[in-house]
């Protein structure tokens, strides 16, 4: 069974930062693709940040030269750091990861729980 787990969330002020990590566990052969997205209360789920197994990222225009997204393939981690926070970056943010379970042919997409980010003063 595989599981991705968020971290990180809370509260902080304007202007602030924090790093969200997503550790992916279980019985995982491989892994390729990960993002991370965030859901606003009332809104749709939208894509934040994508990383490729070899290191490419892709951003939302909205948070370019804020976040940034990385991967520890060891560790089978996903992290975004996020500074100069806004109110509008308040969210539940959730891990997205391709994943090859071991023996399987296919590949499938998981998601986390989430997490909460609120940024307010």
């Amino acid at each position: 069974q595989v599981q991705l787990v968020e971290s990180g969330g809370g509260l902080v002020q304007p202007g602030g930062s924090l790093r969200l990590s997503c550790a992916a566990s279980g019985s995982i052969s491989s892994i390729n693709n990960m993002d991370w997205y965030r859901q606003a209360q009332g809104k749709e789920r939208e894509l934040v940040a994508h990383i490729t197994s070899g290191g490419i990222t892709n951003y939302a225009d909205s948070v370019k030269g804020r976040f940034t997204i990385s991967r520890d393939n060891a560790k089978k981690t996903l992290y975004l750091q996020m500074n100069s926070l806004r109110p509008e970056d308040t969210a539940v943010y959730y891990c997205s990861a391709q994943i090859r379970e071991i023996r399987a042919t296919l590949w499938g997409t998981y998601w986390g729980k989430g997490t909460l980010v609120t940024v307010s003063s």
